[in-house]
């Protein structure tokens, strides 16, 4: 990812933190907080194209559904966070960026037992995260390792939903690969199949179709629907199925997705290489015009 110029903790601006704006440096938590030691916390990542943000309802209403499956409710409504994800934004005065919504446990009750813990939320706004991966990485195409660790099955982890816990293996996969020169990593999933990338879904191009995992223990992705609408418009034909390892050498191209990496061409995965091929560029482009209309 590309790296960026300010420690996230001390920023000039104001953070949305329970219900009104703060000073960014005074949005802070304790550190006996719930969610900072059992993994009670739920978030979304959101760009800021030309001052709206994309896809804004289907990202609140997941924060939503993610909290309630790790069962905790947010107090406030969908419209609430829509309007204060807004006045987030205009308060930043920012044009292209990133939006972080995340809810979370509090410190009144410590333990495996959270009944007693109050509910917080907060959304915070920046512009200088605008590429996942670095933009020469995207022009050329991002190359890929795989992860040694697995994504869980549905009855052992709560894969519905964007669950802080979640990604401790996404984060440790991600610097494996980085550590040995790759950008990303494929993630397998607890069957073998494949699964996605440390932070986006990936998309296999094989004879002209589409072919992507069938996400049945990871997220199926807003950007993945996204991409896959921009595809049947274009009358590609997209296939929704069970994926291994071993088909990865008949793809002619392979791109990932995601609110962070957008569509990003992937020209290596392991000892496999592609090209940045036509339907990556169609889409890519296609997009850019979606994001903006």
């Amino acid at each position: 990812m590309a790296a960026t110029t300010k420690p996230f903790d001390n920023r000039d601006g104001s953070i949305w933190l329970d219900g009104k704006l703060v000073p960014w440096r005074e949005a802070n938590v304790h550190v006996l907080t719930h969610a900072l030691h059992y993994a009670s916390c739920v978030f979304e990542g959101e760009r800021i194209y030309s001052g709206r943000i994309f896809k804004l309802r289907e990202h609140s209403q997941r924060l939503i559904d993610s909290a309630r499956i790790l069962g905790f409710e947010i107090p406030w409504t969908l419209e609430q966070i829509e309007a204060a994800s807004n006045e987030t934004v205009k308060a930043a005065g920012i044009l292209d960026g990133y939006v972080r919504p995340v809810a979370w446990r509090g410190p009144e009750q410590m333990g495996v037992a959270a009944q007693l813990t109050k509910v917080h939320m907060a959304i915070a706004v920046w512009d200088d995260w605008k590429d996942y991966f670095s933009p020469e990485a995207r022009l050329k195409g991002i190359r890929m390792s795989i992860s040694k660790w697995a994504r869980p099955a549905p009855n052992t982890a709560p894969t519905a939903a964007k669950a802080a816990g979640l990604y401790m293996i996404c984060t440790m996969s991600k610097h494996a690969a980085e550590a040995e020169g790759f950008d990303d990593a494929l993630m397998l999933d607890y069957r073998g199949q494949i699964a996605e990338a440390t932070g986006a879904n990936i998309f296999f191009g094989i004879d002209g179709e589409l072919h992507t995992p069938t996400p049945d223990c990871f997220l199926d992705g807003i950007t993945r629907r996204a991409v896959i609408g921009l595809a049947n418009a274009r009358q590609i034909k997209v296939i929704e199925r069970p994926m291994m390892p071993s088909e990865m050498g008949r793809a002619q191209e392979v791109f990932v997705t995601g609110t962070a990496a957008e569509i990003a061409p992937v020209t290596q995965i392991a000892e496999h290489k592609y090209p940045v091929g036509p339907i990556a560029k169609q889409l890519m482009a296609d997009f850019d015009k979606l994001v903006r209309a």
